[in-house]
């Protein structure tokens, strides 16, 4: 009884800790916005009470000052201490403090309050997911059976050296890069090649790290170790590209530094140099200094681009499609060429009967019907194609006798008082093989089709033609797309022949087919220096490393693998490849409206500066239509979410 009540006792400790920690993590993720608010709160309360004179107006002015600017003065101080350059967070401070300091306390909190929202707001939008390749990890194998001197044990892969052998029994994961010695099996190569259907492998046949073995049992010879397999290739590939940082954030911190020196320049000049080239008083010239410093502060330049961004991506997010940052909705309005992937994008992801042809005196439907009845106990992606094409005819599916699943090849099964065989063309008998059905055969596979042979007693009864289709908004999509002046591109592990029929029915420019993911990689790199900006869609881990490497990564939201989602600049939450066009013409909207913003701001910047030169700007007018300025943008930005 004292157990329990000690057990009870630590569980009830526990919750107030758990809520502890979850409020502490709250306020760490909401820092920044909280204190925005709270210097907005604060601003307004001295403004209330600035007429009666009461000390409290100066003590909310200094806490709204204090709470507004913390995180932008310490961002700053930072930049300027470590880096040795001024920039806009440490240029908005001054500009506070020198409307402060010559008594407009409310209008400097105001540009603070402004300056710490807009930088609360980028740091929601703009943050990009930080799980990068934790997906990935999650489908890595962590241990391996090896086989040694007859006995078999568990090990880290880690520990596993090239030449050991290792046992990968039915449904698990492949531990290293090697070469079938022993066993036939189907592996699932989705995750590094892409391949829809599985892959038949026999002694002698190569293998990858992290893919599913189907069926049978192999013996692997290790060709590599585990952090030279193909699996830990992507994961780095990954981490490679999104390490490298865009030209246009580049371009923004150059700019800033150029800004900010620029302003803070020009102001110690005008707080001196007028006095004796212009005859101006001291306290002309300082006042005419700090109103330069509020009007060229730059928060309708900022204003010009978060509030458009923002709009845009809630706009896109109603609408299914989900930007991880306004720069991706920004690149992909300038973006010249498109890559699909084909299994899981352009097309359905998973094989479907496309032809049914009798060879004997048997209807469609009832060849259909045997080989579903036939194939209703199998596992095998080709076996439950079959099924559901049957079972779609609507007549009862009858379970076969002495079913027998041969690795490799196929079926052998009682069916109907005969003996049924299901599978490929080397598991079927010569007889029955004409000039007929080889030419049949050839064209089917020529139309990137894998073809099923089905035999009785009297020879082969028929074929059936198996593919992976092509999504129904597909060739539409693709057709809006080549409108906007888009270049269509196919990147596929797949085979060529399939991946052309697929890119004919579509309506592909360029096909890229039998391709491993870093073979991908390059494919996007070749396809950047060709076009400029280029956008990788994609579903599967194996797209990972080009997704980021694209100028966009685009992923399938439904359909898509967690590394795919991870990587991706931008998710199509429903799997529907029609919001891309959509998206597009969004972004281009957005950039025009963007660009409005900026030179209407930087004409008003540019008007008050000269007004000031020419002595009839006062500050309290500055700051008026500085931030007069910064409504107009702000109210332009936002008929983006409507758009």
């Amino acid at each position: 009884m004292s157990e329990m009540k000690t057990t009870c006792t630590q569980s009830v400790s526990v919750k107030p800790d758990l809520k502890q920690a979850e409020w502490k993590q709250t306020l760490q993720r909401h820092a920044e916005g909280i204190a925005a608010m709270a210097c907005g709160v604060l601003t307004f309360g001295a403004w209330m009470l600035q007429d009666s004179g009461m000390a409290w107006t100066f003590v909310l002015y200094v806490l709204a000052y204090c709470v507004g600017g913390y995180v932008k003065a310490k961002e700053g101080l930072v930049t300027l201490y470590k880096e040795r350059e001024l920039d806009v967070n440490l240029l908005m401070l001054l500009a506070a403090a020198g409307a402060a300091s010559i008594g407009y306390w409310f209008e400097g909190a105001i540009l603070i309050f402004i300056f710490s929202l807009s930088g609360a707001l980028e740091n929601y939008t703009m943050k990009r997911s930080s799980k990068d390749i934790a997906s990935l990890m999650d489908i890595k194998p962590e241990t391996a059976l090896l086989y040694k001197d007859g006995k078999e044990s568990q090990i880290k892969i880690e520990e596993l050296n090239i030449g050991d052998f290792v046992i990968v029994k039915p449904g698990e994961r492949i531990p290293a890069d090697g070469i079938v010695r022993e066993g036939v099996s189907s592996v699932n190569q989705a995750s590094i090649t892409g391949e829809s259907i599985p892959v038949e492998k026999e002694v002698e046949d190569s293998v990858f790290a992290g893919t599913l073995n189907g069926e049978g049992a192999l013996i692997i010879e290790v060709t590599s170790g585990s952090e030279s397999s193909l699996f830990s290739k992507i994961i780095r590939l990954v981490q490679e590209a999104q390490s490298e940082m865009p030209p246009t954030q580049q371009f923004i911190e150059r700019f800033e530094g150029v800004y900010a020196k620029a302003v803070v320049g020009i102001t110690l000049l005008l707080m001196t140099v007028p006095h004796y080239v212009l005859g101006w008083t001291w306290s002309e010239t300082l006042y005419r200094a700090m109103v330069f410093l509020v009007v060229a502060s730059p928060c309708a330049l900022v204003a010009s681009i978060m509030p458009a961004m923002l709009s845009a991506i809630s706009n896109s997010a109603r609408k299914g499609v989900l930007f991880k940052g306004g720069a991706h909705l920004e690149n992909l309005a300038g973006i010249r060429a498109i890559a699909f992937d084909k299994t899981g994008t352009l097309t359905a992801g998973r094989p479907e009967i496309t032809d049914v042809v009798p060879l004997q005196d048997y209807s469609k439907e009832q060849l259909l019907w045997i080989a579903g009845s036939i194939e209703s106990l199998s596992e095998h992606p080709i076996g439950r194609a079959v099924t559901e094409k049957a079972e779609a005819c609507g007549r009862p599916l009858l379970r076969p006798k002495q079913l027998t699943a041969v690795t490799g090849f196929g079926v052998v099964a009682e069916f109907e008082n005969e003996t049924w065989k299901i599978g490929k063309e080397a598991f079927v008998d010569a007889r029955g093989k004409h000039e007929m059905l080889s030419k049949l055969t050839q064209r089917l596979e020529m139309e990137g089709k894998t073809v099923i042979f089905i035999q009785n007693d009297r020879g082969i009864a028929g074929v059936l033609a198996v593919q992976d289709t092509l999504r129904p908004e597909a060739k539409e999509t693709i057709a809006q797309l080549k409108k906007l002046g888009i270049t269509i591109v196919m990147l596929t592990g797949d085979k060529r022949s399939t991946a052309e029929a697929i890119a004919v029915e579509a309506g592909v420019d360029e096909v890229y087919a039998e391709l491993l993911p870093q073979e991908k990689v390059e494919s996007v790199k070749a396809l950047r220096e060709r076009y400029g900006k280029v956008a990788m869609i994609g579903d599967g881990v194996n797209d990972a490393p080009a997704l980021a490497t694209a100028s966009v990564g685009i992923a399938m939201g439904s359909a898509g693998s967690d590394a795919a989602l991870d990587t991706a600049d931008l998710v199509l939450m429903n799997d529907d490849l029609g919001k891309i066009p959509t998206a597009i013409r969004l972004g281009k909207k957005t950039g025009r409206i963007i660009k409005q913003n900026i030179v209407f701001s930087l004409g008003v910047i540019l008007l008050l500066i000269l007004s000031n030169f020419a002595q009839f700007l006062s500050l309290p007018l500055g700051v008026i239509g500085h931030e007069g300025s910064t409504i107009l943008v702000i109210l332009n930005g936002l008929r983006l979410l409507k758009s």
